[in-house]
């Protein structure tokens, strides 16, 4: 490849950004990775050549460039503060990322597990708010959504919205949660409605609704657990 190439004229599938977003960013080199974070290179370098040139200055370790100050990357030309601080901040982050412990995610034991899981988020709360909780295979939650803010009286949750988060968070099965700020336990006709609609639709994404809970302060309504799903 000509020395000095520059990235937007390169295949498609060789540029960094490109790459990343094709085969994802474990195929990506760590010179792609650091051209990513730098967006360009010098006059004579391509961002990716300028970044080889910074890690064959440290041998090739990540852990050596780590060690490397804002100074010391700016003597490379191609490389202003701008982009020294961009790669030290990266790799700070990274750090700090492996001396985290990973997060321990709560798993779906119950219907009581779900209603403590989201007390917090709904406590108080005086207008109707709908969530979803997201579910890995083996019930742990993956993540909570809140898909909906309604008034004091109720909240319009959309089947398309629901199963669009559901599918970008690859989630196995889902727990509807609603709130009624009134405290009124029974659900309406419409809550049974949507219930309904919406399990069929979870059927055929293969997306199960696993519950759907009426959250009130001082309790709740479990469709799964009153049979009605």
């Amino acid at each position: 490849m000509e020395k000095g190439l520059k990235i937007l004229s390169w295949a498609e599938e060789d540029r960094p950004r490109e790459k990343l977003l094709l085969k994802g960013r474990t195929n990506l080199s760590d010179a792609e990775l650091i051209a990513i974070l730098i967006g360009s290179g010098s006059s004579e370098l391509s961002a990716v050549e300028l970044s080889k040139k910074i890690l064959s200055s440290v041998g090739n370790n990540l852990n050596a460039l780590a060690k490397l100050s804002v100074k010391d990357l700016t003597q490379f030309k191609g490389i202003g503060e701008a982009k020294a601080i961009a790669i030290v901040s990266a790799l700070e982050i990274g750090r700090r990322r492996n001396q985290s412990a990973p997060v321990e995610r709560v798993k779906i034991t119950g219907s009581k597990t779900a209603y403590d899981l989201i007390r917090p988020d709904l406590i108080d709360q005086p207008i109707e708010q709908f969530w979803v909780l997201m579910l890995a295979r083996n019930n742990t939650v993956l993540h909570k959504r809140c898909v909906s803010t309604g008034g004091v009286s109720g909240t319009v949750a959309d089947p398309k919205i629901i199963f669009k988060k559901a599918l970008e968070d690859l989630a196995s099965g889902i727990i509807l949660v609603h709130n009624h700020p009134s405290g009124n336990l029974k659900p309406s006709q419409a809550d049974i409605k949507l219930t309904n609609k919406l399990s069929e639709a979870g059927k055929l994404l293969e997306i199960p609704v696993i519950d759907h809970i009426i959250f009130t302060e001082h309790g709740y309504y479990s469709f799964a657990d009153e049979g009605m799903l």
